[in-house]
C-alpha cells in the first residue's frame, strides 16, 4: 500500500495588517492624551503653558504615524541595502553626541544632539538601526566574533554617554537576533555571562548607580533620597485601585511623582484608570508584540524573519524593562514605555519600527 505524502502549501499573502495598524494609532493617541495629563504641573511650572508637552507630542506623533505609513510601502528589500548605510551614520551620532558643545549634556548624562528645531537622540535610534544592519548581514553570512566587535563598539559608545538601559535592550536585542539565525545557544551563554559581569562592574563602579541598585535591594533605606522615585511609583500604582481615580485626577503628577511624563508614565495611567486600564494597556502592548513576532515568523525571507524578530523583541524588552521597574523588579533604568512616555525620538523610531513590521506583513508568507 503506497503511503501517503504530507503537502505544505504556502501562499503568498499581500494583506497589510489592519489590526496591528489601528492598534497603534489607538496606543499612540491614547499616550499622547496620558503624557498631557502627567505633564499639566511640570508644563505650567516650567514654560508657563499646560499645553506645552502635549503640543509636542501631537507633532512627534502627527511626524511618527506618517513615517509609519510611508515606511510600511517602501520594498523592504531596500530597507536590508540601505540599513548599512543607516547604521553607519547612527555610528557618527553617537560619537558627536560625546563632543562637549555639540552633544547636549542634561542630569549629567550626554544622550541628545540639538538640532534647533529638535533634540535628538542617537541611542533611540541605534535600537532601529543596528537591528536592521544585523538582519540583513545575518541573513547572508555569520561570524561570532565580528558580532561581538560590533557589540563592543556601540556599548563603549553608549555606556560613555551613559545609557545603561539602552545597553541592556540593545544586547538583549542582538543576541536574539543572532539565535533567530540559527546560531546556537552555547555561543551566547559565555558572553552572557561576561555581559552580566560587566553590566556589574559599571554599575558598581558608579556611585549613581550603584546607589539606585542599593535602593532596589532596600527600597526603604533612603524614603526622601535615593529611594523616593520607586517609592512615589509604589503609592502612584496603589491610589489607583481597581478603577482609577479618573482621567485627569492624578495626584502624584504634581511634582511628587519624579518623570511623571517619561520613564515612570505607566504609574500616572495605573493611577488614573486603575488595575482595570493598567491591564489593558499592557494586553494591548503585548498584542502588538506577539503580532510583531507572527509577521516575522510568516517573513518571506531571512532578512524579514530577523528584521521583524528584532523590532519585536527590542519593543517587548524595553516594555518589559520599563514595566518591570514600575513595580520594583528591577532598578529603575530610565527606560521609556514604547508609545506612551514623553520624548519624540522614542516614539518615532518605535512608530518607523512598526512600519517596517506592517510592510514585512504586506509580503508574509502562510504555511497550510
Amino acid at each position: 500500500m503506497a503511503r501517503k505524502r504530507k503537502i505544505t502549501l504556502k501562499k503568498q499573502e499581500t494583506k497589510f495588517d489592519f489590526g496591528l495598524f489601528f492598534l497603534v494609532i489607538g496606543l499612540t493617541l491614547l499616550g499622547v492624551l496620558m503624557v498631557y495629563n502627567a505633564s499639566v504641573a511640570e508644563a505650567l511650572r516650567d514654560f508657563g503653558d499646560k499645553y506645552h508637552y502635549l503640543k509636542s507630542q501631537a507633532v512627534w506623533a502627527g511626524l511618527g504615524l506618517l513615517l509609519m505609513v510611508i515606511v510600511s510601502f517602501i520594498d523592504y528589500r531596500l530597507i536590508s541595502r540601505l540599513s548599512p548605510f543607516l547604521f553607519f551614520i547612527n555610528l557618527i551620532l553617537l560619537v558627536l553626541v560625546l563632543i562637549p558643545g555639540v552633544g547636549m549634556e542634561i542630569k549629567g548624562a550626554r544622550r541628545w544632539l540639538d538640532l534647533k528645531v529638535i533634540s535628538l537622540q542617537p541611542t533611540e535610534l541605534i535600537k532601529l538601526t543596528f537591528s536592521l544592519y544585523l538582519a540583513a548581514w545575518l541573513s547572508k553570512k555569520r561570524s561570532f566574533w565580528q558580532l561581538l566587535f560590533l557589540l563592543a563598539l556601540m556599548l563603549a559608545l553608549i555606556i560613555l554617554e551613559p545609557d545603561l538601559g539602552t545597553a541592556v535592550v540593545v544586547v538583549t536585542t542582538a543576541f536574539l537576533i543572532y539565535f533567530i539565525s540559527g546560531a546556537s545557544w552555547y555561543h551566547l551563554l559565555p558572553i552572557s555571562l561576561a555581559g552580566i559581569a560587566t553590566g556589574l562592574w559599571v554599575i558598581l563602579s558608579s556611585p549613581y548607580r550603584r546607589k539606585r541598585l542599593l535602593t532596589f535591594l532596600d527600597p526603604t533605606s533612603d524614603p526622601l533620597g535615593s529611594s523616593y522615585h520607586i517609592r512615589q511609583v509604589i503609592i502612584a500604582l496603589g491610589s489607583g485601585g481597581l478603577f482609577g481615580l479618573g482621567l485627569g485626577q492624578s495626584r502624584q503628577k504634581y511634582e511628587y511623582l519624579p518623570e511623571a511624563a517619561t520613564d515612570s508614565i505607566f504609574a500616572i495611567i495605573a493611577e488614573e484608570t486603575g488595575f482595570i486600564g493598567g491591564f489593558l494597556v499592557i494586553l494591548a502592548l503585548f498584542i502588538v508584540i506577539y503580532k510583531g513576532f507572527r509577521i516575522a515568523i510568516q517573513g518571506p525571507d531571512l532578512f524579514a524573519k530577523l528584521a521583524g524578530g528584532g523590532i519585536a523583541s527590542w519593543l517587548g524588552i524595553q516594555t518589559a524593562v520599563n514595566l518591570a521597574a514600575m513595580v520594583a523588579l528591577v532598578p529603575l533604568t530610565g527606560l521609556p514605555l514604547p508609545f506612551f512616555s514623553y520624548g519624540g525620538s522614542s516614539l518615532i523610531v518605535s512608530l518607523t519600527g512598526v512600519g517596517i513590521l506592517l510592510n514585512i506583513s504586506r509580503h508574509r508568507v502562510i504555511k497550510k
